[in-house]
C-alpha cells in the first residue's frame, strides 16, 4: 500500500531566527541521510563512464499531479517505478521546479500557499569536486504564505522569482520574493523581494544582482487598457540584502503580460509589440519591437527564452485562449517574423519549451503531437522550421477528459522531453534527436500536470547515449 504524506507540516521554531525544514513526528516522515553512490552505482542502458565516485547516473524523476484527487506521486525515471504518493494540502494546485530542480513547487493561488516536495536528487559543489546524492522524495516543512496571490513563477539561473499579484477585494498589495534550493533547503525565513502599494497581475526576472519586475502606474497615466496590467518595467539591485529601484526603463509596454530572457536581453509582451532590455554591466537599455501585421489584434502574452537561443519565441492570442500566432522574435536585429508554420485543422496548443540546451523548440498540441523544432541558417539570417512530429498518443483524443488535456516537461540532462497522456493514463518519453518514443511510465489516474526534477548538466557534460 502506498504511503499517504501530508505536504503542509508544522514547522518546528529552533530559534527566533531558524526554522527546521526537517519532518515531524505528526507528518510520520523519516528523512534517510543522503545516499551518496560511489562508482559502482550503474544503470545498463547508459553508456556514461562516471568514475570520481562523487557523481550519480540518473535519469533523473518525475513528479506527477493527479487531476481527480489532490496528490502528487513521484516516479523513478530509471525503471519508471513509483517512489512516493503524497497527499497535498489544498486542491487546486499548479506544479513546477525549484531553480536547481531538486523541488517540485506546488503553488496554490487561491489559498496564497506555495509548499515544496524535495525531488531525492541533488549536487553539491565541493569546490575540487561536484558531489551527488540521492534519497526518498520528502515532503518540505517549508512553505510561503505570505504573499497574496502567487501567479507567475519565473526561474533563471538558480534563482525563483515569485510574482504575487495581490488583490484589489482584499487590499492586499503586490510583492516578489526571490529564492533559491538553498533557501528551500536552509528554510530561510525572511527572503529578498519587492513589496509595491497596489496591486497588479505582473512579473518578475531574475538576473544574478538584478530583478527586472513591473510597475504599475497610477491608471490616469497608464497606457494600458486593463489597468491591473502595468505598462513599465523597474530595474532593481540587491544590495545589503534587499533590492533597491535603479532604473525605470522609458520604453512603456501597455497591457505588458508574459516575459523571458537569454543571455544578453529580457523580453516582455507588450499590447503593440515586444520590450526588450538588453544589459550593459548594471544599466538597462530598452528598445520596442512593434508587432507584425500578422499579429493583427491580438497580444503577445506569452514569451519563451532561453539562455543559449539568440532568439524569443512569442504566443499572440486574445485573452482566453482562442486563435494563435506564433512569431520568432530576434533582438540583435529588431525583428520579428511569423513561424512559417500552423497547426493541423482542428489542433490548439497546449504546451510550449525550450529543449535542455535551448537547440529545439516544442509545440505540444491538442491532437497529441509533439512538434520538434530546431534553428536552421539561411544566408545567415537563423530561422526556426520544424523537424519532425511525434504522435504521442494511440486514444480518441475527443475522449479527453473535461477540463484537461496532454502536458509536457523535458529533461535538464539530456535530449528528452516527457508527455502525459490523461486518456491512456501514462507519460511517454520522447527523445529528441531520434523523434521516438523510448519508453513510458504507467500510472493509475489521469495526470493533470508533470513536471523533471534531478540532477541538470550543461552542454559538455551531456553525453547520454540512449
Amino acid at each position: 500500500m502506498k504511503k499517504l504524506y501530508q505536504l503542509k507540516l508544522i514547522a518546528l521554531a529552533i530559534s527566533t531566527t531558524f526554522i527546521t525544514a526537517c519532518g515531524d513526528a505528526q507528518t510520520n516522515i523519516v528523512e534517510k541521510d543522503p545516499i551518496v553512490v560511489e562508482d559502482e552505482h550503474d544503470h545498463d542502458d547508459d553508456d556514461h563512464d562516471h568514475d570520481d565516485g562523487y557523481t550519480i547516473d540518473s535519469l533523473g524523476r518525475l513528479a506527477v499531479l493527479a487531476g481527480d484527487s489532490n496528490e502528487a506521486s513521484f516516479y523513478d525515471l530509471d525503471d519508471n517505478a513509483l517512489l512516493e504518493t503524497f497527499t497535498l494540502t489544498n486542491d487546486s494546485n499548479t506544479l513546477s521546479s525549484s531553480p536547481d530542480f531538486r523541488y517540485a513547487v506546488i503553488a496554490s493561488r487561491a489559498q496564497d500557499y506555495l509548499g515544496f516536495i524535495d525531488g531525492g536528487l541533488w549536487r553539491e559543489d565541493h569546490g575540487e569536486h561536484l558531489h551527488d546524492y540521492e534519497q526518498s522524495p520528502a515532503a518540505s516543512s517549508y512553505e510561503l504564505t505570505s504573499g497574496s496571490r502567487p501567479t507567475h513563477l519565473v526561474k533563471h539561473d538558480g534563482q525563483l522569482a515569485v510574482f504575487y499579484d495581490g488583490d484589489a477585494d482584499s487590499g492586499t498589495v503586490a510583492s516578489v520574493e526571490v529564492l533559491t534550493d538553498n533557501d528551500i533547503t536552509s528554510a530561510t525565513a525572511t527572503l529578498p523581494g519587492i513589496s509595491y502599494d497596489i496591486n497588479m497581475h505582473g512579473v518578475a526576472e531574475p538576473r544574478g544582482e538584478h530583478l527586472l519586475s513591473t510597475l504599475r502606474r497610477d491608471d490616469s497615466e497608464s497606457t494600458s487598457v486593463a489597468k491591473v496590467l502595468p505598462d513599465q518595467v523597474g530595474v532593481y539591485h540587491f544590495h545589503d540584502g534587499e533590492y533597491e529601484l535603479e532604473q525605470t526603463l522609458e520604453v512603456t509596454c501597455p497591457d505588458l503580460h508574459g516575459a523571458a530572457q537569454n543571455h544578453d536581453y529580457v523580453a516582455f509582451g507588450c499590447s503593440d509589440g515586444v520590450l526588450l532590455a538588453h544589459q550593459h554591466d548594471d544599466e538597462y537599455e530598452a528598445e520596442k519591437i512593434a508587432n507584425i501585421a500578422a499579429v493583427g489584434d491580438l497580444r503577445i502574452g506569452s514569451i519563451y527564452g532561453h539562455e543559449d537561443s539568440e532568439t524569443f519565441i512569442g504566443v499572440a492570442s486574445g485573452h482566453g485562449g482562442g486563435e494563435a500566432v506564433i512569431v520568432t522574435i530576434n533582438p540583435a536585429t529588431a525583428q520579428m517574423e511569423e513561424l512559417e508554420w500552423q497547426l493541423a485543422d482542428g489542433a490548439s496548443a497546449v504546451s510550449y519549451s525550450f529543449s535542455a540546451h535551448g537547440e529545439h523548440f516544442l509545440i505540444l498540441d491538442s491532437l497529441g503531437f509533439l512538434n520538434v523544432f530546431s534553428v536552421h541558417d539561411h544566408d545567415g539570417e537563423m530561422h526556426w522550421e520544424l523537424e519532425g512530429q511525434v504522435d504521442i498518443t494511440e486514444q480518441d483524443v475527443s475522449t479527453m477528459p473535461e477540463g484537461m488535456s496532454f502536458s509536457m516537461t523535458v529533461a535538464q540532462n539530456g535530449q528528452f522531453a516527457y508527455v502525459a497522456d490523461p486518456i491512456a493514463q501514462h507519460v511517454v518519453q520522447v527523445h529528441l534527436e531520434d523523434l521516438e518514443i523510448e519508453s513510458e511510465v504507467e500510472l493509475t489516474f489521469a495526470p493533470s500536470a508533470i513536471t523533471w526534477l534531478g540532477i541538470a548538466q550543461e552542454e559538455e557534460e551531456d553525453d547520454h547515449d540512449h
